[in-house]
């Protein structure tokens, strides 16, 4: 069983450049989805905020020109406008986002990228991440 990666990325993105060519060096199916040029839906907005440990900080850069637009406002939006957000400003999104079936991976951290690593199960039938 090979599950396939969602893989959100922009252009120019260096770290995007580095997370593609490690997930084909590992042979990991991926679908790559360009924040810019594919519309984000409201679903998977709001898939991505709830596979965050960290609320929001975990996918929104605050070191974006779009944050500061927002003024320090983002506490008080609701699900709904900060989704309706996003949707109008996907600049504000960390890159890249990478999310599996169990995991989810924001930037490219090598240590982090290996939980993208399927498990197989050896001879003797224990689990060992490959």
């Amino acid at each position: 069983m090979n599950s396939t990666v969602l893989f959100y990325t922009s252009p120019g993105c260096s770290n995007c450049r580095k997370a593609k060519k490690w997930l084909d060096e590992n042979h990991i199916n991926y679908v790559e989805k360009n924040v810019f040029s594919s519309d984000l839906t409201e679903r998977e907005i709001k898939y991505l905020m709830a596979r965050c440990e960290n609320g929001t900080d975990d996918i929104i850069s605050t070191r974006s020109k779009t944050y500061a637009l927002l003024n320090g406002k983002l506490e008080d939006m609701t699900i709904q406008e900060l989704t309706t957000f996003i949707q109008d400003n996907p600049s504000i999104l960390k890159r890249p986002i990478l999310l599996s079936e169990r995991s989810m991976t924001v930037g490219y951290d090598h240590d982090e990228i290996t939980s993208l690593v399927p498990r197989r199960k050896t001879e003797a039938g224990s689990m060992y991440v490959a």
